[in-house]
């Protein structure tokens, strides 16, 4: 029996079905400071994910569309219940604490990341980024310590589809010793700033964010560990292509 103008109709009023795959659902853990925020921003700017969490310590308003908190309940996440996401992300830079908002969002410690990354496996994370600070000598000494003994190892036998560790690390620089003098050596000294490369100067948090963006739309499943003289080189150019030439290279 051949359909009628009645099904016609309702098949017209249908109209084609849409086969484009779903997007997935981003979760950020440590939203904050220059890097976190960069990092999110970038993220969120490209719409690829049909939503954004970011985990917080108390009720925010983000500003955002579709952007949301989820509120932690406590500081070990082996005790949170499970949330929703498809995508993680991680980063350790400290609140700025003149920032409302950042004080009010969860930033992880590195002793951490273990428990973290078991709950977002729970919560049905498949894909992890942990992005390491790109100012490291800013940190907290302690911090910094924890930074240096990340068990990675752990964080990889938690299942993952793919996991990304980008070192952006910054080498940490001297204060110096204080006084008059040495201040206004320091200050001479700075001005040859101006004549160093542009491939020794500190990479800006953008590029870590676009290097941290390309890597999570182009990384195959696997282990991929970008050391930070790779992303330094990579902040100097054409960040995708070089993404896309490590993760080649990575799974050749």
């Amino acid at each position: 029996m051949r359909d009628g103008p009645i099904q016609a109709l309702h098949a017209a009023a249908r109209g084609p079905r849409d086969e484009r795959p779903a997007r997935p659902r981003l979760l950020v853990a440590g939203a904050t400071g220059v890097l976190g925020t960069e990092v999110l921003r970038r993220l969120v700017g490209l719409q690829h994910y049909a939503t954004t969490q970011v985990l917080a310590r108390e009720p925010i308003t983000t500003g955002v569309r579709a952007v949301g908190a989820t509120l932690v309940p406590s500081d070990d996440p082996d005790a949170w219940p499970a949330g929703s996401a498809d995508v993680g992300v991680v980063l350790f830079e400290p609140p700025r604490l003149f920032y409302e908002r950042e004080r009010a969002l969860w930033t992880p410690a590195p002793q951490q990341l273990p428990a973290l990354a078991r709950w977002m496996r729970r919560s049905g994370v498949t894909t992890l980024a942990i992005v390491l600070p790109h100012a490291q000598g800013r940190l907290p000494e302690s911090l910094k310590r924890g930074l240096a003994s990340l068990d990675e190892h752990a964080v990889a036998a938690c299942g993952f589809d793919r996991l990304l560790i980008v070192r952006s690390a910054q080498k940490p620089k001297s204060d110096g010793v204080p006084g008059l003098l040495p201040g206004l050596a320091r200050w001479m000294l700075s001005i040859t700033r101006f004549m160093v490369p542009d491939r020794e100067q500190p990479v800006r948090s953008p590029r870590i964010a676009e290097f941290v963006s390309h890597a999570l739309q182009l990384a195959p499943a696997g282990i991929h560990v970008a050391a930070s003289e790779f992303v330094w080189s990579a902040a100097q150019g054409d960040v995708r292509d070089a993404v896309r030439k490590w993760l080649q290279a990575g799974s050749g």
